[in-house]
């Protein structure tokens, strides 16, 4: 695959506000390692392979489990994730896929039982920064740095 474009270089005002919301949502108090499950969840449903590739690294680093990561697809059938989670990755498939969902009842109840109000508002903000990003990778082609890896292949 050819990039594009890189649109970190020389960024428009509009992808540092971006990097702004991240950050502000990374410092909200949610768990670490519970947004970036949140994360590669919906770059598994958007088939982002760069932000898959950050977002698994990045999940290492907070200690999620290779069998945590690898079961992320199947999570509805997995039994390795809390309830919480159960409600932050439903709540993940709804809004990624809100255009054939519309975010119903049954995804926003178990969020509302296991999350304050301040941070569903801040989960929400989170997986549409995620969707953003997304899209701005694929749509540009970025490829992951796989370390030469792709001259091993």
């Amino acid at each position: 695959m050819t990039p594009r474009l890189n649109p970190m270089k020389q960024p428009p005002a509009g992808i540092l506000k971006l990097v702004d919301l991240t950050q502000t949502v990374a410092a909200s108090g949610l768990d670490k390692s519970l947004l970036e499950l949140v994360k590669i969840r919906a770059s598994q449903i958007n088939g982002c392979a760069y932000c898959l590739h950050m977002h698994t690294r990045d999940a290492r680093a907070q200690g999620e489990t290779e069998e945590r990561i690898y079961l992320l697809d199947g999570w509805r059938e997995a039994p390795c994730y809390t309830d919480k989670e159960r409600a932050a990755l439903a709540w993940t498939d709804a809004l990624t896929l809100v255009a054939t969902t519309h975010a119903p009842d049954a995804d926003y109840d178990p969020l509302k039982a296991q999350f304050s109000e301040e941070e569903q508002v801040n989960l929400t903000l989170a997986i549409t920064t995620i969707n953003a990003w997304n899209r701005l990778a694929i749509g540009f082609r970025s490829v992951p740095d796989m370390g030469g890896a792709r001259d091993r292949a």
